[in-house]
């Protein structure tokens, strides 16, 4: 991918995923529920069960998936920061939360040690703060 990222346009859609496979879960539920309402039956009720644990597991996979990839960036990030941080600063790595290793993944080398002292010291608020205060993007084309 050669696409352009920001912290304005860095976020990923999987279109089959949620512009198709998320609906289509949703909707199966909603109509077996309005199925098992007018038709009231043990079948319908297996049915609304059936939908609502499909539902979940696909969403539930996903959580898998993102988890797992929180995990390797933050393993990448921590190794990256080892050798990128002055060794003044590497006890600070392991205080870093989950969303603060997640967007500084975006910072290139030259802008981490000040972005992680600032980060530290409570300057940002969100993870997004933390992006938007990143000013050359280093990309990051193989989220999940």
């Amino acid at each position: 991918m050669s696409q352009q990222q920001s912290a304005a346009s860095h976020a990923r859609t999987i279109p089959i995923y949620h512009r198709f496979a998320i609906p289509v879960l949703v909707i199966n539920i909603v109509v077996t529920l309005v199925a098992l309402w007018r038709a009231p039956s043990l079948d319908m009720g297996w049915a609304v069960l059936v939908a609502t644990a499909l539902a979940v597991g696909v969403l539930w996979g996903r959580v898998q998936a993102l988890t797992a990839q929180d995990r390797v960036i933050r393993l990448e990030e921590t190794l990256r920061m080892q050798r990128v941080l002055p060794p003044e600063q590497h006890g600070e790595i392991a205080k870093l939360s989950r969303s603060d290793f997640i967007a500084l993944r975006f910072a290139p080398d030259e802008e981490l040690p000040d972005l992680v002292r600032r980060t530290r010291a409570g300057e940002f608020a969100k993870p997004i703060d933390i992006k938007k205060a990143i000013r050359n993007w280093r990309p990051d084309h193989l989220r999940v």
